[in-house]
């Protein structure tokens, strides 16, 4: 199953009608057009859209091809007091992530990111979390953006947001607090959140 963040908006490419997802669209894969759908989506009222198919692998390739692909990578960091790190970032919140430098290995470009981006030193670089995508304009361009996220850990240090980022706060938040976050973030950070064993 693939599910592609358009702003708010998701589109999810599965084989089965997936459970437990609330109000949906379902989508015509015949007359499906990407470039259209991402026009509708980018000015639209957040929605989830269902594409129902035999090969979502063969499909997604398909709609991706023709753009171009980011790769970015990120952390999820918990501290000692069960705590987890976000930043204040363009009026949301959000968390540390960032495109890869040339020939970065992935997880080195995540606990790079974070380190950059909230000033501190990461103790432990974990396993995959998971991988999301976000499609978005670049210079007038559509991209796909494929960032993998990685469960970290880190002492409670003090944080230093990035600034030239325009990341205007670092902060660590509990678990009991996620609502704080949950009120003011993306659709796709939502998702990220929601795979936390709190």
């Amino acid at each position: 199953m693939y599910r592609i963040y358009i702003n708010d908006t998701a589109l999810i490419i599965a084989d089965f009608m997936p459970a437990n997802i609330g109000s949906c669209q379902q989508i015509d894969v015949q007359s499906f057009d990407f470039r259209e759908f991402y026009k509708q989506a980018k000015k639209g009222t957040p929605a989830i859209h269902v594409m129902v198919t035999k090969d979502p692998k063969r499909m997604f390739r398909k709609l991706r091809k023709p753009f171009t692909l980011i790769h970015a990578a990120g952390g999820v960091v918990k501290n000692e007091a069960n705590q987890y790190l976000f930043i204040f970032r363009k009026g949301k919140w959000d968390l540390p992530k960032g495109k890869l430098d040339d020939g970065e290995k992935t997880k080195v470009a995540a606990e790079r990111e974070v380190a950059e981006e909230c000033g501190i030193k990461v103790s432990e670089v974990g396993g995959k979390l998971c991988k999301t995508w976000h499609v978005y304009e670049d210079k007038g361009q559509v991209v796909f953006k494929k960032t993998v996220w990685y469960n970290m850990r880190a002492k409670n240090q003090k944080l230093i947001p990035q600034l030239e980022e325009e990341i205007t706060e670092a902060r660590w938040i509990a678990p009991g607090e996620f609502s704080t976050v949950k009120q003011n973030t993306f659709a796709l950070i939502k998702d990220v959140l929601s795979l936390i064993e709190v």
